[in-house]
C-alpha cells in the first residue's frame, strides 16, 4: 500500500470521480516481482510476489491518494449507483526494477473523461512515470524503490488532475 502523507477533507462541492480498474499491460498481470536483466531479458521472481497482482493494489492506491488529495466531493470504485462527473480509466505499463540503469521503473496512463456535458468529452490523455533509484538489487530493496516511483507517480496524477 502507498498512502498520501496527509489527507485533506473532501472539497464540499468539488466534483465527484469514478476510478475504473487499474489494466495491466501485456506481462503486468503477474505477482512475481519483475526485473530488466542486462541482457534485455524480463525476470520474474516466482518465490518473491506481491500480495495481490500490482495493477490490483495500485487501483486500491490510487483511489485512495485521490480521495486524501482533497480535489474531489467523493472518489467512487465501480459499481457504485452515485453519478461521477468524471472517470479515470488508468492502466499499468511499467512496473519493475531497471538493473541495467540501476532503477525502479513506474508508468502509469490515465485518459480522464468528461461526464458533465451531453456527450462524454476527453479532458486528458496522458503518461505518468517515475524512475527511483535502486539501492541494492535484493527483492526488498527493489520493492521499495517501485514503492517510491509509484508514490511519484500518484504525485503527479494528483498534480495533473487539480489543473484540470
Amino acid at each position: 500500500a502507498v498512502r498520501r502523507p496527509a489527507a485533506a477533507p473532501p472539497a464540499r462541492r468539488g466534483r465527484v470521480l469514478l476510478v475504473r480498474a487499474v489494466r495491466a499491460a501485456p506481462g503486468l498481470e503477474t505477482r512475481g516481482v519483475q526485473s530488466l536483466q542486462p541482457d534485455g531479458s524480463m525476470r520474474v521472481d516466482f518465490y518473491e510476489e506481491w500480495a495481490v497482482p500490482p495493477a490490483d493494489a495500485m487501483e486500491a492506491d490510487l483511489r485512495q491518494w485521490l480521495a486524501d488529495s482533497g480535489l474531489f466531493q467523493a472518489v467512487l470504485a465501480p459499481g457504485s449507483r452515485l453519478s461521477p462527473d468524471l472517470i479515470a480509466e488508468p492502466e499499468l505499463l511499467a512496473f519493475w526494477a531497471d538493473l541495467p540503469s540501476g532503477c525502479a521503473r513506474c508508468a502509469l496512463s490515465i485518459v480522464l473523461l468528461d461526464q458533465r456535458q451531453a456527450s462524454t468529452g476527453v479532458l486528458m490523455q496522458r503518461t505518468f512515470a517515475a524512475a527511483v533509484p535502486l539501492t541494492a538489487t535484493d527483492a526488498p530493496a527493489i520493492v521499495e524503490s517501485l514503492r517510491a516511483a509509484l508514490t511519484d507517480v500518484l504525485r503527479q496524477i494528483e498534480a495533473a488532475l487539480s489543473a484540470v
